[in-house]
C-alpha cells in the first residue's frame, strides 16, 4: 500500500530501526498477515457449514511465525511443514484459490482435491507439503537439504514442525545427519506450548532451546508474535545458511488462538479460557505490527481498514473459487498414486509420459 492514507513517509522512523526493515516491508508485513487471517476464517466459516470436510488445522494467531519467516526466503529456497500449512503455502507462492479449493476437496486445488487440509503442495514453488504424520516432514527436509549441498546449488531448506515432534526419534536422527553433513536447512519449531492437547512441559524436561545441543546444531528463540523480530532472525540465519554455516535451530514462540483443529474447542480442558483470552489480547500478531505502525505515523485506522477490505476479497474470491470448481471425477482416483519404467527406460506416471 503507498497511498497517503497508509504511507506516511519512505524513511525508517525509530520503532522500525531495531529490526532493520523499511516501511514498505513492514506494511507488506501486515497486509500478507491481514490476508492469512482472514483467509483462515473463510476456511474456518466454511468447515462450520459442512463445505469442508475431514481435518483442518487453522493458523489462527500464529501468522507472524508464517510472515517473519518465509519472507526471508527466495523462490528457490524449499519449506515443508506440518499440517497447520495452508498459510505457508500462500506464503510460498501457492495462491489462496488454489490452497481453499484443496481445503474443498475440489479439482482446482492444489493438489488435485486428493490432498485436503493437510497436504497441500506447491512443488512449483519448492513448497514441499504438509504432512501429517508427526516429524515425518523432517527427515524429508534433511533429503532436501542434502540434494543442495550434493548438487551444489545456492538454495536453502527451511522446516516446520510442531513443539510435539522434537520428541520423534526422527528429529534426532536428521539433526545428527544435517549437522555431520553441514547440510543448508533451519529447523523451525513453531512453539505454540501444546502438542495438541498437552502442555509441552508434561512431556519433556528439557527447555526446547536444548533440543538439538546434542547434534552440535546452533539454536535460537525468537517471539513470533513480533513478525518484524520473527523477519530480522530468519534474515540473518538464511544468509548464513545459504554461505555455508550448516544447519540451525529455531524454537520460534507463539500461540494458536483456536484449538488444535476444528474438532478441537478453543480451549477444551487443557488451556485455561483465561490463558487464551489473554493471549489474545496481549500477543496477536496482528495487533502487535499495527501498534508499532501506529507509533512510527506509517499507518492510521483507514489504512488498516483498507487494507483488510483487500484481504477479505481475496479470502472471499478463493472461497468463491473453490465452491465453483468441480469434485474430481473417478477417472482421478489412481492418477500420481506411482510411477512406472517402460522397458525402454522411459518414465511414465499412471501410463502417461512426462518428460
Amino acid at each position: 500500500m503507498t497511498d497517503t492514507k497508509t504511507r506516511k513517509g519512505t524513511g525508517k522512523p525509530e520503532v522500525l530501526k531495531p529490526y532493520g526493515v523499511s516501511a514498505e516491508l513492514a506494511l507488506e508485513l501486515m497486509q500478507e498477515m491481514l490476508l492469512y487471517r482472514r483467509f483462515e476464517e473463510k476456511a474456518e466459516e466454511a468447515y462450520a457449514i459442512g463445505k469442508i470436510g475431514g481435518f483442518c488445522h487453522l493458523h489462527i494467531g500464529q501468522e507472524g511465525a508464517c510472515a517473519g519467516t518465509l519472507k526471508a526466503l527466495r523462490e528457490d529456497d524449499y519449506v515443508i511443514s506440518a499440517y497447520r500449512e495452508h498459510t505457508l503455502a500462500i506464503a510460498k507462492g501457492v495462491t489462496p484459490n488454489a490452497v481453499m479449493a484443496e481445503l474443498y476437496g475440489r479439482i482446482g486445488g492444489a493438489s488435485g482435491g486428493k490432498g485436503g487440509s493437510m497436504h497441500i503442495f506447491g512443488t512449483h514453488v519448492r513448497f514441499m507439503g504438509g504432512h501429517g504424520i508427526v516429524g515425518a516432514q523432517v527427515p524429508l527436509a534433511t533429503g532436501f537439504a542434502w540434494k543442495i549441498k550434493y548438487r551444489a546449488e545456492d538454495s536453502v531448506a527451511v522446516c516446520f514442525m510442531g513443539d510435539a515432534a522434537v520428541n520423534q526419534g526422527a528429529f534426532h536422527e536428521s539433526l545428527n545427519m544435517a549437522s555431520v553433513w553441514e547440510l543448508p536447512v533451519i529447523f523451525v519449531v513453531e512453539n505454540n506450548q501444546y502438542g495438541m492437547g498437552t502442555a509441552f512441559d508434561r512431556v519433556s524436561t528439557t527447555d526446547m532451546q536444548q533440543k538439538s545441543a546434542a547434534h552440535g546444531v546452533p539454536a535460537t528463540s525468537v517471539d513470533g508474535q513480533d513478525v518484524l523480530a520473527t523477519y530480522a532472525l530468519f534474515r540473518e540465519l538464511v544468509q548464513e545458511v545459504r554461505d555455508g554455516a550448516g544447519p540451525k535451530f529455531v524454537n520460534l514462540e507463539t500461540y494458536r488462538f483456536r484449538g488444535h483443529s476444528m474438532s478441537d474447542p478453543v480451549s477444551g480442558t487443557y488451556r485455561p479460557t483465561e490463558e487464551v483470552e489473554r493471549r489474545k489480547k496481549e500477543d496477536d500478531p496482528i495487533v502487535v505490527l499495527r501498534d508499532k505502525l501506529f507509533a512510527g505515523g506509517l499507518l492510521d485506522q483507514a489504512g488498516l481498514q483498507e487494507m483488510d477490505a483487500t484481504a477479505r476479497k481475496i479470502a472471499s474470491e478463493a472461497a468463491d473459487f473453490a465452491e465453483n470448481s468441480p469434485v474430481p471425477g473417478p477417472e482421478n482416483l489412481y492418477r500420481n498414486v506411482w510411477a512406472e519404467v517402460n522397458p525402454h527406460g522411459r518414465l511414465f506416471f499412471d501410463g502417461r509420459r512426462r518428460d
